[in-house]
């Protein structure tokens, strides 16, 4: 994992635009390199097989918990922001192998902020990059 490479914070519905490079290592879009992504949603099902599915109103991903991350009790309808390395597997969900993982229940506002600050993050930082590689 190459940690010089941010963690883009993204809508799951904007991972289906994302391309594996030739290098298979890593991910692309628009023009734009990542390996590991950071994304808030509600948990919608915990099948107790240390996985979980994350949907944060524009689609779902797997999320893989390793470590730590398996003792903690993770409840439907939680609402937390995840990092993790990005995979994507064909024919199924797109799967997030869990680094951080927070549980933001407790904050009223936090998918409206999340909404505000996926799109000051687009804005700012990725859509100047995408322009440039048009």
């Amino acid at each position: 994992m190459d940690y010089s490479l941010a963690a883009l914070k993204l809508l799951c519905g904007q991972l289906k635009d994302a391309r594996q490079t030739p290098s298979q290592n890593s991910f692309t879009i628009g023009g734009i390199l990542f390996q590991r992504v950071w994304l808030q949603g509600i948990l919608v099902t915990n099948d107790n097989d240390d996985r979980l599915l994350l949907d944060d109103g524009t689609g779902l991903v797997d999320l893989s918990l390793t470590g730590d991350f398996r003792q903690r009790q993770w409840k439907k309808s939680m609402y937390v922001m995840v990092v993790g390395g990005y995979f994507i597997r064909t024919g199924d969900l797109p799967v997030i192998k869990v680094h951080k993982i927070v549980d933001l229940s407790q904050f009223p506002d936090r998918e409206a902020m999340w909404y505000l600050e996926v799109l000051e993050a687009y804005k700012l930082f990725y859509q100047p990059l995408i322009e440039e590689f048009e």
